[in-house]
């Protein structure tokens, strides 16, 4: 049996645009050279395309990994993670995901392209709500799950691993971005940023 016919269309859709909106985001950042990027047309809107292979692949192999994991409603939360080299975020970008799955091939692909669109759009224009980043910053896509996978029953479960990335102390700084609330399905963008209580790591040290 084609393991496409068995693809929930509202996930598929899902995935194709997390990848694209992901690839947004990191233009966006600026943590590449404008040049490693090329503009292409998605959900008839202009968007950027990742030129270098690894980049590229890195990206499409993260989100393409979610997508059984989206189709059984285990994937609440996708970030784009950016933090310095200490491990310390400095700047994430959430997509929570909320996906009815009784609803099944019944969605019209059109009508959800027409609501994930204005999330590319505003993502376009989004900058000023961001934070100027450090040279040396990195960056991850990192999952969170409303239950763990079982990794001994799906190959695509080892693809994920622990992030070593540290957590805040303090409830962060949330700016919203966009959301969209249908059947069947729920999205919400929004800008997390460490709050003004956070403490530094100069004072972790030193306490």
């Amino acid at each position: 049996m084609d393991s496409k016919n068995n693809q929930s269309p509202t996930a598929r859709i899902l995935v194709e645009f997390l990848e694209v909106a992901i690839t947004s985001v990191v233009f966006l950042k600026g943590v590449y050279p404008s040049d490693a990027f090329e503009r292409r047309r998605y959900m008839n809107v202009v968007v950027q395309r990742a030129r270098h292979p690894q980049l590229r692949d890195y990206i499409h192999s993260a989100v393409s990994g979610l997508l059984p994991f989206i189709q059984k409603g285990l994937v609440e939360r996708v970030a784009v993670i950016f933090f310095n080299t200490d491990n310390i975020p400095l700047e994430r970008f959430i997509f929570k995901l909320v996906m009815d799955q009784s609803c099944g091939s019944k969605v019209e692909e059109g009508d959800l392209e027409f609501s994930l669109r204005s999330f590319l759009v505003k993502l376009s224009v989004s900058e000023g709500l961001t934070k100027v980043l450090p040279r040396d910053c990195r960056w991850e896509i990192t999952a969170y799950f409303r239950s763990l996978p079982h990794v001994s029953t799906s190959k695509d479960a080892d693809l994920w691993i622990p992030t070593d990335t540290k957590q805040w102390q303090q409830p962060p700084l949330i700016t919203p971005i966009k959301s969209m609330s249908s059947e069947p399905l729920s999205v919400q963008l929004y800008l997390e940023h460490p709050s003004l209580s956070e403490p530094k790591p100069q004072e972790e040290k030193i306490l």
